[in-house]
């Protein structure tokens, strides 16, 4: 690796999502979406339900990261998230059902906690939406 590149990894507590040098990422924090370049100052931030944008050789991968945090240290990135999913690898049929469904329990219901879990299930549908599209 060199000062050029990111050495990125994403995991899950399940596999590792994600991993390689990259030259730059792009990902959605509770304080806004960041962008990060080969020898940016040291980062940890919490991560919003998202998109993260990996470009390598000009060439851009989307990844869903449902939260969690990354930490940015001497070009060496990692995003540990409960759940990832590179974009190639969704079902954008399902993913719209789901941003549906989220909607309809949304626009249905009064309680919080009920409405508090249907945000959360619309946030992440369209992230998945967001990652098969391409769109950032």
């Amino acid at each position: 690796m060199t000062d050029k590149n990111i050495k990125l990894k994403i995991v899950t507590q399940n596999k590792i999502v994600y991993e390689g040098e990259v030259d730059a990422f792009y990902t959605d924090t509770l304080d806004g979406r960041i962008g990060l370049l080969p020898n940016h100052i040291p980062i940890t931030s919490v991560l919003e339900i998202g998109v993260t944008k990996v470009i390598k050789a000009n060439e851009p991968t989307y990844i869903t990261t449902m939260g969690g945090i990354m930490h940015f240290k001497d070009n060496e990135a990692v995003i540990l998230t409960d759940i990832a999913e590179l974009g190639q690898d969704i079902d954008e049929v399902r993913a719209k059902e789901a941003y549906e469904r989220a909607k309809a329990k949304l626009e249905s219901r009064k309680d919080k906690m009920a409405v508090l879990k249907a945000q959360i299930a619309l946030k992440k549908a369209i992230a998945r939406i967001s990652a098969t599209n391409k769109h950032f």
